[in-house]
């Protein structure tokens, strides 16, 4: 019979210190209480709704084309020409030739910025909680990952923690913003301390902006590549995903300077040689989407983010209302339970709702009593659950 560890010993220590994925966990739980009876799943950061018809409509007729072969390893020139039109919108010049790569997704994307610029022993800062990718982006590219921390309850960092992380090792410094989990927007104020720090020290920035069409209550989102001094040191990652309803499709794209597209072009090559071809020309519909477009999507968050901040104001949840992105990162201390994880297991077995435990976005080993809620999801969803976790009430410490 074979012995399942028999290979242990030849993993790499790379893979060693590469945790599951938590996220997948809570897919996991989901589907395992889902075969027990009806949840509300609202964990994994994708929309409950479909796809626009128009977009569905264009991948369908490039399939039908027989676009179906590779295309530019870096991304069609349309779809590359349509990414630098959208950017030069918002006030930032971009050279759709030498500046911009197409990749699977925007995973892919920070994946090949780390890749790009990195050596063995770098240090990468990045804010804690994190997007649960990026710590094990940085170790495969055998960097070494400081953190500073977001604090509660606003989610703001301190400025001399992160002073005292720079340093004549630091490589780089992740900014994810508009932030997954904190749903936190950095001010200008905020990323222009960032900025003085990075060219103080020579650092690079690696932005992940997924969410960047996802603010809310007024808020502007800044591009970190905007700011005086950073369009020469910044790597803008962003993509499809997220604002036009496409997880699936993985199309993302990186915008980097042209010394430092040419490397992370020779890596992507290797790596994943090209993004979906058909997905590639929805995307150029996505792109052309007029403003209106825009509007309607904070509209229509915004409505959904408040109807499920009720509903968790009603069971005793606090948490700060969602600024930006579209989940909620929900403090459970009022509800008397051991650890995140014990209480998304509660939440998915006794409640049939689930979360991601908030343990997910923090280095191992550590409880934060935190989960993270997706709000993208129809009315009547969140409304079955506000039903089902107002059951917590009764839990709250007087």
């Amino acid at each position: 019979m074979r012995n399942p560890n028999a290979g242990q010993r030849l993993l790499s220590q790379r893979v060693r210190d590469i945790p599951s994925s938590t996220i997948r966990g809570a897919m996991k739980l989901a589907a395992d209480a889902t075969a027990c009876g009806d949840v509300v799943n609202l964990a994994q950061g994708l929309s409950g709704f479909p796809t626009p018809q128009a977009f569905k409509d264009e991948a369908i007729a490039a399939i039908a084309a027989n676009r179906n072969q590779y295309c530019d390893t870096f991304g069609h020139p349309l779809l590359r020409q349509a990414i630098a039109k959208k950017y030069q919108r918002s006030g930032l010049p971009v050279d759709w030739e030498t500046e911009v790569t197409v990749t699977c997704g925007v995973s892919e994307g920070i994946n090949l910025a780390l890749l790009t610029v990195v050596n063995p022993g770098d240090e990468v800062i990045m804010f804690e909680p994190f997007y649960e990718n990026h710590r094990p982006n940085i170790l495969i590219a055998g960097g070494v990952p400081k953190f500073v921390q977001l604090r509660k309850p606003d989610w703001t960092f301190d400025r001399s923690e992160l002073a005292r992380a720079f340093n004549k090792r630091t490589k780089a410094i992740i900014i994810n913003n508009p932030n997954n989990p904190t749903s936190r927007v950095f001010t200008l104020d905020e990323l222009q301390f960032i900025a003085s720090l990075c060219q103080k020290w020579g650092t690079l920035a690696i932005c992940d902006e997924i969410y960047e069409h996802m603010v809310w209550d007024g808020r502007r989102h800044v591009m970190f590549s905007t700011l005086p001094g950073m369009e020469e040191r910044t790597f803008t990652c962003s993509g499809l995903s997220k604002t036009y309803n496409v997880t699936g499709w993985r199309v993302g794209w990186v915008i980097a300077p042209a010394v430092y597209t040419e490397a992370l072009r020779r890596v992507h090559d290797y790596l994943t040689l090209s993004a979906p071809t058909p997905f590639q020309y929805a995307g150029i519909c996505a792109l052309e989407s007029p403003p209106q477009f825009y509007d309607d999507l904070v509209s229509e968050h915004t409505a959904l983010r408040d109807r499920l901040a009720g509903h968790l104001q009603a069971a005793g949840f606090n948490f700060l209302l969602p600024q930006g992105s579209y989940f909620f990162f929900a403090d459970c201390s009022p509800f008397g339970f051991e650890d995140d994880r014990q209480l998304a297991q509660y939440f998915a077995e006794v409640l049939k709702v689930i979360a991601v435990p908030g343990s997910a976005f923090y280095q191992p080993g550590q409880n934060t009593n935190l989960v993270r809620f997706c709000f993208a999801k129809p009315l009547e969803m969140l409304d079955l659950a506000g039903e089902r976790l107002l059951a917590l009430a009764s839990r709250v410490k007087n």
